[in-house]
C-alpha cells in the first residue's frame, strides 16, 4: 500500500524583481521574514538589509529576484528608530529577552541634568562596544553562539555615529519591586550601531544599568513605515491578485539615489558593463533607461585621464 505523504500547497506565482518594505512584527527573527516572503514571491531567491532583533518591529527592507543585488547599498544606510530604555535593571542581551544580571535600581529617579549630560556623551561620532549577544564573528563563529556555549566573550569597540538621541518622556515606577526609570526615545544612528548598548551604556553613564523593553524601527535610509506592509497584508493580495506585488528596481532606486536619464544607446553600452559619458554629479546614481527600467548604478570617476561614467552595478542585460 502506498505511504500517504501530506501534500504540499502549491507554488506561488514568482513575483517580479524588486524590493518589499516589510512591518515587522514581534517575535519573527529576520530569516522568519524572508522564509515567509520567499513563499508569497514564490522564489529562493529572497534577501533582507539589515537584521532586526526578534523582540524590535518596524520596517525590513526585502529584496526579491536581481533587486537583491541592490540591498547591498541599503545595508549601509542610516536608521532610525523609536526606543522605549528602561533605567535599574540590567540583561544579558542589553534588552528584555535576556535573563535579568542586576537590578541597582534608580532609587531617586533621574536627574534632568545628569540625564542630558549622559544623552549627550552618547551622542554624535562614539566609540560603542557592541552588544555581546550578537551576530559579530569572532575568529569564523558568531558571537552569540560563543556565549550561548559557555564561552566569555569580549568585542572590541567600534565607531559609529548616533546622529540623534531624543528623549521624549520620562517616567519612573516599578518592575518586580525594583524601582527603575523608563526612557521613550528616538534615535537615528548609523549602520551597525546597536541601540541596545545605547541602553546598556546610558545606565551605566547614570550610574545604574539599562536595557531596552520595546524598539521599533521606523526608516532604513529613506524607506519608512508609511510605504510598509505587514506580512498579513502582503499575503492579503497575493490572495487576491495571484502575484506578490513589489517595488520595481527601477522605484526602488529612484528613492534612494540621484537618477539619471539614459539614452538607449547608454543603456546599451552600460549593459555590457561599458563606461559612458559622465553625469557630472557626486556619489552614486541610478541609470533609468528610456523603457523606465534601471539598468545600472553608476558613478564618475577618472581612467586614464579622462573623467567618466563607469557602472558599479549593472541590472539590465545588454540589448
Amino acid at each position: 500500500m502506498a505511504e500517504h505523504r501530506p501534500q504540499r500547497p502549491p507554488r506561488r506565482p514568482t513575483a517580479a524583481d524588486g524590493f518589499l518594505v516589510v512591518d515587522k512584527p514581534a517575535g519573527l527573527t529576520s530569516h522568519d521574514v524572508v522564509a515567509r516572503c520567499r513563499r508569497l514571491a514564490g522564489t529562493r531567491k529572497v534577501g533582507h538589509a539589515g537584521t532586526l532583533d526578534p523582540m524590535a518591529t518596524g520596517v525590513l527592507v526585502v529584496g526579491v529576484g536581481r533587486a537583491t543585488r541592490l540591498l547591498t547599498y541599503v545595508v549601509g544606510a542610516d536608521k532610525a528608530y523609536e526606543a522605549t530604555i528602561r533605567l535599574g535593571v540590567g540583561t544579558t542581551t542589553d534588552d528584555a529577552e535576556g535573563e535579568v544580571v542586576g537590578t541597582p535600581g534608580v532609587a531617586d529617579g533621574v536627574d534632568p541634568g545628569a540625564l542630558e549630560r549622559a544623552v549627550a556623551s552618547l551622542t554624535g561620532d562614539i566609540e560603542q562596544v557592541p552588544t555581546t549577544v550578537s551576530a559579530i564573528k569572532v575568529d569564523g563563529r558568531r558571537a552569540y553562539a560563543r556565549v550561548r556555549a559557555g564561552e566569555d566573550v569580549e568585542l572590541a569597540a567600534r565607531p559609529v555615529t548616533v546622529s540623534a538621541f531624543d528623549v521624549r518622556t520620562v517616567r519612573s515606577g516599578t518592575a518586580d519591586g525594583v524601582p527603575v526609570t523608563d526612557l521613550d526615545a528616538s534615535v537615528v544612528v548609523s549602520s551597525g550601531t546597536y541601540v541596545r548598548a545605547l541602553a546598556r551604556d546610558l545606565g551605566v553613564a547614570l550610574g545604574t544599568m539599562g536595557h531596552l523593553t520595546a524598539l521599533r524601527r521606523t526608516r532604513v535610509g529613506c524607506y519608512g513605515l508609511a510605504g510598509a506592509r505587514t506580512l498579513d497584508e502582503m499575503e492579503a493580495q497575493a490572495d487576491a491578485d495571484g502575484v506578490l506585488s513589489t517595488l520595481s528596481p527601477a522605484d526602488a532606486a529612484r528613492a534612494a539615489f540621484e537618477v539619471r536619464e539614459l539614452t538607449a544607446d547608454e543603456s546599451t553600452a552600460l549593459g555590457y558593463g561599458q563606461w559612458v559619458a559622465p553625469s557630472g554629479a557626486e556619489g552614486t546614481l541610478a541609470g533609468i533607461g528610456p523603457d523606465g527600467r534601471l539598468v545600472a548604478l553608476l558613478e564618475d570617476t577618472t581612467r586614464h585621464g579622462e573623467r567618466l561614467a563607469r557602472p558599479v552595478l549593472v541590472l539590465a542585460p545588454a540589448g
